[in-house]
């Protein structure tokens, strides 16, 4: 039996060698709820909340409502205007009278019939070599409508004097007309609605007892 006993030093050592042992991190620690062994969770935020004071965000101002901006010309169809060829002459020239001031025909050919811009561009041609201006507002009056044999609608306008064309040279009118002028465009239906078809003869339009809007 006494082969068996071990020496007291021995005995000691074995002590001390298991004591060192739990304190390293050789795996043998409990590993906590989440994964990693020997790290915890804090419930202070990363961040310190800012101690500044809210801004208060001033009210919108509200804007300002613009002007309407002022018409080129006013189309007054007077006792004509359920008529649908009325109608369309209406939404229609200030697209024309547009193209005589710019005296840029190339608006009416985008735009309109090939006979209507052949009849104006003429016109505005002219208006370019004799350095005729045309300036803003003008005013048109109608003072009939009716059917033709062509199947279109012949409209009978009166220009007034401020929608003729200014020659700077002589000082005066280049259609000198102090009632304003007759102006008869045949109105077509179209696809996209009526639209002036080609200009007619004015003979029988008296526009003398004509009041213009502007």
């Amino acid at each position: 039996m006494r082969r068996f006993a071990l020496p007291a030093f021995a005995v000691v050592g074995v002590l001390l060698l298991s004591a060192c042992s739990k304190d390293t991190n050789d795996g043998g620690r409990p590993v906590p709820v989440g994964g990693e062994s020997g790290t915890t969770t804090s419930s202070t935020p990363s961040t310190a909340p800012s101690s500044a004071p809210a801004t208060t965000t001033a009210p919108a101002t509200t804007a300002k409502p613009t002007a309407p901006t002022a018409k080129q010309v006013i189309v007054q169809p007077g006792n004509f205007a359920s008529n649908p060829a009325v109608q369309g002459l209406v939404t229609s020239y200030p697209l024309y009278f547009q193209a005589l001031v710019s005296k840029d025909d190339t608006i009416l050919k985008k735009r309109f019939p090939s006979f209507f811009y052949s009849d104006v561009s003429q016109g505005i041609q002219d208006a370019k070599r004799n350095g005729w201006i045309m300036k803003p507002p003008g005013s048109v009056v109608v003072v009939g409508a009716s059917s033709t044999p062509d199947g279109t609608v012949a409209v009978r306008t009166c220009r007034s004097q401020t929608t003729q064309y200014w020659n700077p040279k002589a000082r005066n009118w280049a259609v000198v007309t102090p009632k304003g002028s007759p102006e008869v465009i045949e109105m077509i239906k179209t696809g996209i609605g009526w639209m002036p078809y080609r200009l007619a003869t004015s003979k029988g339009v008296n526009c003398a007892s004509v009041r213009y809007p502007a």
